[in-house]
């Protein structure tokens, strides 16, 4: 299927940011006056939102493979943290490994026990399915590989990261690894708003916007059919504004909290719109 045009991510706040001066001058606000009241507006991971979200999620993409790759290089269990709908926890699964998938959504997670409902006996026997908090969670147990990928860091606060490192700390194998990605602007000059139509893997298009001004601390994605019926049905409209975390001041966090960063791996061609890192760190005590 398409990839999307941007990383869609969970949401960090609700869409009423839209009611604002400036929202209503982007061209995804004009698209949402248009549909009037047959806008329903939500958020990507709530019960509207998650199946246009899983629609769009896509299992071959260069995070997903450079995750695989680097989970590849040593055995063991993995957690896949803000694992959602699978998009990494199933190309997990079928290397044979044992995946614990930890989101804090039940939208989301019903749509991955769906798919595990359909996988092999084997796969669905490996996968232990849990519904918490990525910022505080107790499992009682470690493991050699713990990921955290689709920017998924963006969606917490301060407090929030705090206990998100302090949480994997305590569930890092010793010698094990804390695998995340980090998405900053990689252009300067582009537009502070794109739009694109991208296929889902039903076959669904979509148009995709995304609000990003150059040295903003958010973004803002919204997602709609882009052919909704001609009647007066109702239109889903997912739109949630994401918090932006450049590298530099992960790293300091990172650092700060335990955890050293062992490499780091470019995954977007430079100067694309969308600059995306792998970091690979390590418990530091």
């Amino acid at each position: 299927m398409s990839a999307p045009a941007v990383p869609l991510t969970a949401p960090e706040a609700t869409p009423a940011g839209y009611t604002t001066t400036t929202a209503a001058t982007t061209l995804a606000a004009r698209r949402i006056a248009e549909l009037g009241d047959r806008a329903r507006v939500c958020g990507l991971y709530d019960a509207l939102g998650a199946p246009l979200y899983h629609d769009l999620a896509t299992y071959d993409d260069p995070e997903t493979r450079a995750l695989l790759t680097a989970v590849r290089a040593t055995p063991g269990p993995v957690l896949d943290l803000a694992a959602g709908s699978g998009r990494f926890t199933l190309p997990l699964l079928a290397t044979g490994r044992e995946v614990t998938a930890l989101d804090l959504s039940a939208d989301m997670l019903a749509l991955l026990g769906t798919q595990l409902d359909r996988a092999p006996a084997s796969m669905r026997g490996r996968c232990t399915v849990v519904q918490d908090d990525m910022s505080r969670f107790a499992l009682g147990r470690t493991f050699p590989h713990i990921l955290l990928g689709t920017t998924s860091l963006s969606l917490l606060d301060q407090d929030g990261r705090t206990g998100l490192y302090r949480s994997v700390l305590a569930h890092l194998s010793e010698g094990g690894r804390f695998l995340l990605t980090v998405l900053e602007r990689g252009d300067s000059d582009g537009p502070d708003e794109t739009a694109a139509e991208v296929t889902g893997a039903g076959g669904t298009v979509y148009e995709l916007y995304e609000h990003w001004p150059a040295g903003a601390d958010s973004r803002t994605v919204t997602l709609l059919p882009a052919a909704p019926p001609q009647d007066d049905s109702p239109v889903t409209v997912c739109t949630d504004r994401v918090a932006v975390l450049d590298l530099p001041r992960l790293e300091e966090e990172l650092a700060v909290s335990g955890l050293s960063v062992t490499s780091r791996r470019l995954l977007s061609p430079p100067g694309e719109r969308h600059r995306v890192t792998l970091l690979t760190t390590e418990a530091t005590r």
